[in-house]
């Protein structure tokens, strides 16, 4: 190899290294203070669609990681082919042992190859107050209160649980996800952000209403009740102070309708509310009447694996761990326990197998 030629490769290399530092940009984070994120991430090429039940079991999951992490889930909406989610990253402080092993049992309930240590075996650790025990605190604590870490952790336990169910390998995410900082203490940008993420099923033509769309944040928020934990989060995108859950969620629709009914900027095929539809919204104030209410409760609630009587479901719960030798992560759930408003209208002692809570 002549003097040139290696002077030139090694020009090549170099130029390469450069390439790749500048590839990878950093990801802009807010330091010091309650942080909110818009990201967004999609398949390989857009070409693997999620079915409703592997969105079902990715929106199980979601809520598992986040909670793992500390982090809170605003809003978000699955799709086909790719996800939104709007993630506030509150503050981290002091995580006690207790609190610690509680978000390892949530997203390790049993030991895995990932994750081979046993709960109580852990909490003799920490009890020990070691090098082993500050050790682990600091690697359960390196996983939280960062959304690089959230998204990370989420992306790849679906990935894991798809690879498995359809007996594939490689990667199933196309790149980097995206994200858009986003002003945590201005309400107009916390709901503009929101409704862009909860408006996605509609722009998409898979819903003319997203409180019809299950797996997006505002559906879950109007479907669990005060039980469920969309509620609470959502408040962070509403100017909701001394507004009841309820008057939250009225004032949040008309947000959605209002900007659901502006064309979406670059995108004219992208469908839009119709203006006298979001009119109306407007004029109720938001309101969904008794019977939509109730459809979007039970839409969401009845879901599961069974439904009928608790000797009925509970039988079929015995039955596929006889044939399967495992137990699901499901349980028998009465409707008089899901939803008071929702047993009012539903014969007494209903049940459905259902995913335990999140």
């Amino acid at each position: 190899m002549s003097k040139h030629t290696a002077q030139t490769k090694q020009q090549q290399q170099r130029q390469q290294r450069r390439i790749c530092r500048v590839g990878r940009v950093r990801r802009i984070k807010a330091s010091g203070s309650v942080s909110v994120f818009h990201c967004v991430s999609r398949t390989v090429n857009g070409e693997i669609f999620l079915s409703d039940a592997e969105k079902d079991i990715m929106q199980k999951q979601l809520h598992q990681v986040a909670d793992f992490c500390g982090v809170q889930v605003v809003t978000y909406a699955l799709m086909g082919n790719h996800f939104h989610v709007l993630v506030r990253v509150p503050q981290q402080g002091e995580v006690a042992d207790a609190e610690l092993l509680r978000r390892y049992s949530v997203l390790y309930p049993k030991p895995t190859k990932y994750a081979p240590d046993d709960a109580k075996m852990l909490a003799e650790m920490l009890k020990k107050d070691d090098e082993d025990a500050e050790a682990w605190r600091k690697q359960m604590l390196r996983r939280m209160g960062d959304v690089s870490e959230f998204m990370k952790t989420f992306k790849q336990r679906f990935s894991i649980w798809y690879n498995r169910t359809h007996e594939r390998f490689g990667t199933l995410w196309s790149e980097r996800f995206s994200s858009t900082l986003v002003q945590a203490d201005k309400f107009f940008a916390m709901e503009s952000a929101a409704a862009y993420i909860d408006l996605n099923p509609v722009r998409a033509r898979l819903v003319a209403d997203p409180k019809d769309y299950r797996w997006c944040g505002y559906a879950e928020a109007v479907a669990t009740g005060g039980k469920g934990t969309m509620r609470r989060n959502l408040r962070y995108a509403v100017s909701s102070d001394n507004l009841s859950d309820e008057e939250m969620l009225d004032t949040y629709r008309v947000v959605l309708f209002g900007k659901g009914a502006t064309a979406k900027r670059g995108d004219s095929s992208a469908a839009r509310i119709a203006p006298e539809t979001a009119q109306a919204v407007a004029a109720s104030g938001g309101k969904l009447s008794h019977s939509e209410r109730l459809h979007t409760k039970a839409t969401q609630f009845t879901r599961g694996g069974a439904i009928g009587d608790a000797k009925f479901v509970g039988a079929i719960l015995a039955q596929y761990t006889r044939e399967t030798n495992r137990r699901p992560g499901c349980k028998p759930i009465l409707f008089a326990d899901a939803d008071a408003e929702i047993s009012a209208d539903w014969p007494k002692g209903l049940c459905v197998l259902r995913r335990r809570k999140h």
